[in-house]
């Protein structure tokens, strides 16, 4: 371990292992370690043995859940936007060579006691039961209005301009009702709360275009997932950074982060042995999250808690149409929250359980000490639960851009349900690193799902 990399990445979340491949397609000289012997970091993908060793060292799987092999459970529940950008780095980077994807079947969103399709064509907003048929009306002018928007065109505008009025003010134009715009909002837009009412517009019409581009791509929902699970993500990215000439080394403690009287990085101690690189890049957890901070430096914050509950069901969803998989979200309004409840639900149809198994993770961002009981909305929507696995994770941020000492620290897997944030974060950190954006070269390749 005695020669110099130009950069030394720790963990391989899928963050760290998008970044990696990345820097090492780049040309620069990668060695990529972790204090685990399973690629994924935070964002794995665990069979039955892993499962229980992490949530319940002293119980072994129950025979009746099937073989171990079966299993691939995510610790991190997201989807993936068919038309969004991790879309559009597997596309670039040829990633998907490795991966198999399979659509999630059904969108759905909680209203009123119960759970409806969203809405993602003008034909499916009309037959919605979410709005009666004078909403009906005035949501279709609204997505009409939407699909029809050019830049270029004011005749377009009808009036409004994305940059400047609130997203607020555009629901007032069309004289959408709240309900109408919990599931604009939250359902299709996927926001996590209802801050972005009171900013801009644009960012909201283009999120809300990027779902329903999405939904237009494979029509049961905007959603792929990889089969075997999201642990596949990151393993795909060790890949592509290996054959650019990438070292991997696993089950590796990470003992200190080595700098000079200046504070700048210099390389990184596992037992005796340091290793020397340029630049280190690296999740929260090899930077000090969760220790106290008497050794120095505090680099990472805690900036909230998410609650995860990985729920076993022996059936699927009840009002999901027997989906194999599927999303709903609890939009905050309707269960007097600041923050959405996401349920995330897959099957052995995308081979992460056994047969008749369904897996349904039920997540949100903790507002009370009493997290259990603020997701109590979302496992009542499950039926009956055949076993149920808690975690409540911190949200670490880091506390420099890495500029000045070259350590360089990704953001903790937030509560959104999808990979957006991610890719934020993988640009954001680019451009700290390389000083400049990072630029994916365009391969028309479709997805097949």
């Amino acid at each position: 371990m005695d020669e110099e990399y130009d950069v030394i990445v720790l963990g391989t979340g899928l963050t760290e292992c998008i970044l990696s491949g990345l820097l090492s397609v780049e040309g620069k000289k990668v060695l990529h370690m972790d204090r685990n012997d399973y690629y994924g970091g935070d964002s794995a993908s665990l069979n039955l043995t892993q499962l229980y060793r992490k949530f319940r060292p002293e119980q072994t799987p129950p025979d009746e859940l099937g073989r171990d092999r079966d299993y691939a459970v995510d610790l991190i529940p997201k989807f993936i936007i068919a038309s969004g950008e991790l879309t559009r780095i597997l596309v670039h980077t040829d990633v998907t060579r490795y991966l198999e994807f399979k659509q999630i079947a059904g969108s759905f969103v909680y209203r009123d006691g119960k759970i409806s399709k969203v809405p993602s064509t003008e034909m499916e907003a009309v037959k919605s039961p979410l709005m009666g048929l004078f909403e009906k009306r005035r949501a279709k002018k609204f997505f009409e209005f939407l699909q029809g928007w050019k830049d270029e065109d004011p005749a377009t505008h009808q009036g409004i301009d994305l940059d400047k009025n609130t997203m607020a003010q555009v629901y007032e134009k069309f004289g959408l009702e709240p309900g109408t715009q919990d599931f604009i909002g939250h359902a299709m837009a996927l926001y996590l709360d209802d801050d972005y009412k009171t900013k801009p517009a644009r960012p909201t019409y283009e999120r809300i275009v990027l779902y329903t581009s999405s939904m237009a791509r494979y029509g049961k929902s905007p959603y792929i997932y990889p089969l075997y699970g999201l642990g596949e993500l990151p393993q795909a990215f060790a890949r592509l950074s290996a054959i650019y000439g990438g070292t991997y080394m696993l089950d590796k403690p990470i003992d200190e982060i080595v700098t000079d009287a200046d504070g700048k990085f210099i390389g990184v101690r596992s037992g005796n042995e340091t290793v020397k690189a340029k630049q280190v890049v690296g999740d929260p957890s090899y930077f000090g999250a969760g220790k106290s901070a008497e050794s120095g430096k505090v680099r990472v914050l805690e900036e909230g808690k998410v609650i995860r509950a990985i729920c076993f069901l022996k059936h699927p969803i009840p009002g999901t149409d027997d989906a194999d998989s599927a999303q709903i979200i609890i939009p905050q309004n309707q269960v007097g929250r600041r923050n959405d409840i996401y349920i995330a639900m897959v099957s052995s149809t995308h081979n992460v359980c056994a047969k008749d198994v369904y897996v349904a993770i039920v997540s949100t961002i903790v507002e009370t000490d009493k997290p259990e009981q603020e997701i109590a909305p979302g496992l009542q929507l499950l039926g009956p639960i055949y076993d149920k696995f808690v975690s409540v994770s911190s949200l670490y941020t880091p506390t420099s851009s890495g500029e000045s000492d070259n350590i360089f620290i990704t953001r903790s897997y937030d509560a959104t349900s999808h990979f957006e944030t991610v890719v934020d974060d993988v640009n954001n950190v680019w451009k700290r690193m390389i000083g400049k954006e990072l630029v994916l070269k365009k391969r028309e390749v479709e997805v097949e799902a």
